[in-house]
């Protein structure tokens, strides 16, 4: 349905119809509504109308067929007009997305099926979930004593023996961005898949990965996607709003928001 690569699409086919007014499924029609919602809550630092500012940054594939290019692709900067300009029609469930631009579902649709995943296994078996899409962790109903611990990685695809900071979270959701683990090279640099939407191009950051909570996987992974876009004004951004966080510097020091134990247990 989410998906900007697959021809049978949904979105792809929403994306290829930009000017016009289109009918789409309910589904799709809130997950668009839940990321333009997202946009409005973090000023546009979320902002689903980056679609086209990433296919020409190189994301215009899966990601395994990007890292496998030469190198030699010219990427191109580009601002669309904001998530302001995509109109939504609840009762017909019509969507229309303004010419020359492209949604990219990326930054919620994942988090949004991780805290659907949870709640219906919850209200079914009444047992506490944990759900992990990608890295994307929802929680619903009574954790384990102490909470569920997860342990925190630069991509989420590390082997579980692997080492690494553990933090345990007793509800809501869990999720990190960072620009380690999706980026690629281009001609003349490197270019990853957080887009800064006041430039059109990857995100000019002091952090390699910020994780942070909140009350759903949605709001952590706006959380964390909004403090690296944001990058030195990030901390100040998530102390205001209430959040807890963890923000990893390329060196690899860490600087930590809120609630976060600035010790934090490691797992063997």
């Amino acid at each position: 349905m989410a998906s900007r690569f697959r021809a049978d699409s949904e979105l792809t086919a929403l994306n290829r119809r930009a000017g016009d007014t289109v009918r789409v499924s309910r589904p799709l029609f809130d997950a668009v509504a839940l990321a333009i919602e997202v946009a409005r809550h973090t000023g546009g630092l979320v902002d689903p109308t980056v679609g086209r500012a990433l296919r020409l940054a190189g994301y215009d594939r899966t990601y395994v067929a990007v890292r496998a290019r030469d190198g030699n692709f010219i990427a191109v900067s580009h601002r669309s007009p904001g998530w302001g300009s995509v109109e939504l029609d609840a009762e017909r469930s019509e969507i229309r997305v303004p010419a020359g631009v492209e949604l990219d579902l990326g930054a919620t649709a994942k988090a949004a099926a991780a805290d659907a995943a949870a709640a219906t296994v919850h209200e079914i078996g009444g047992a506490g979930v944990l759900v992990s899409l990608g890295g994307d962790v929802a929680v619903a109903g009574p954790a384990p004593a102490g909470g569920w611990p997860i342990r925190i990685a630069d991509d989420h695809d590390a082997p579980l023996a692997s080492s690494g900071p553990v933090v345990a979270v007793a509800g809501g959701g869990l999720a990190s961005s960072g620009v380690a683990a999706r980026s690629w090279r281009v001609r003349g640099g490197d270019r990853h898949h957080i887009i800064d939407p006041r430039t059109g191009s990857s995100a000019i950051t002091p952090w390699r990965t910020v994780t942070a909570t909140g009350a759903t996987c949605v709001d952590a992974n706006a959380a964390s996607t909004a403090a690296v876009v944001l990058g030195a004004d990030a901390p100040a951004w998530l102390a205001l709003r209430g959040l807890s966080a963890r923000l990893v510097r390329h060196d690899g020091s860490a600087v930590f928001v809120g609630e976060w134990p600035e010790t934090e247990a490691q797992a063997a």
